[in-house]
């Protein structure tokens, strides 16, 4: 699980690693319902761009809204995404069906260390510093007053495993670890169509990993 982490917030930064510019009205120290950058394919706007899709960064909730929702609220119990259930969940089944697949970008995701028998928050972030692509899927809601909110969730994966995100939450809860992608999978992600798009969800190397409290 991830209910907290920080957004890419130098400009610079989101260009280098992920080839795109900052959006309007986002939030850097992101909770659930907070907007903040995701990132998602569009399609050719034109016969010019050859057939090929090129991608763009985007402000949306934390937190998928979906269509049928009568309101925002939701966002605050679906900003994580089980794999293992993505595709049947109510909220979540028909932007996985529909493949609306979205990178979040992130310097550091909490998660709560609780070895010591008390909640200590944890920053994790990657050891050579670049930053976290995060895999997600992500939604448009239409407002009674006909505002489009796009939102995304997390995707999240078992980490009971895993020899570091095994020790983050309450010794009796099943160990959860967001579906961290490689650098060379980004591309191959937002360009799947298909649930072949999981070959690209791993558990991402505990070694590349570093953690401050």
């Amino acid at each position: 699980m991830c209910a907290h982490f920080e957004s890419v917030k130098e400009p610079k930064r989101l260009k280098l690693f992920f080839n795109v510019q900052t959006p309007e009205k986002v939030n850097f120290d992101v909770w659930p319902t907070y907007s903040t950058t995701f990132i998602r394919n569009i399609a050719p706007t034109s016969t010019q761009d050859n057939g090929r899709q090129s991608i763009e960064s985007l402000s949306g909730s934390f937190g998928l809204i979906p269509h049928w929702s009568k309101d925002t609220k939701i966002a605050r119990h679906t900003y994580n995404a089980r794999l293992e259930t993505v595709a049947e969940k109510p909220a979540f089944k028909d932007a996985w069906r529909l493949k609306r697949l979205c990178i979040v970008p992130a310097e550091a995701i909490y998660e709560p260390d609780w070895r010591t028998g008390k909640a200590i928050s944890t920053r994790i972030f990657r050891a050579d510093l670049k930053p976290l692509g995060i895999a997600g899927i992500w939604t448009g809601w239409r407002s009674p007053s006909g505002e489009v909110i796009r939102s995304f969730s997390m995707l999240t994966m078992n980490a009971d495993n895993h020899s570091l995100m095994s020790q983050f939450h309450k010794p009796d809860e099943e160990k959860r670890m967001v579906a961290i992608l490689e650098e060379d999978n980004y591309g191959n992600w937002l360009n799947s169509k298909d649930d072949s798009c999981l070959q690209f969800i791993k558990p991402f190397d505990a070694n590349l990993l570093m953690t401050q409290q």
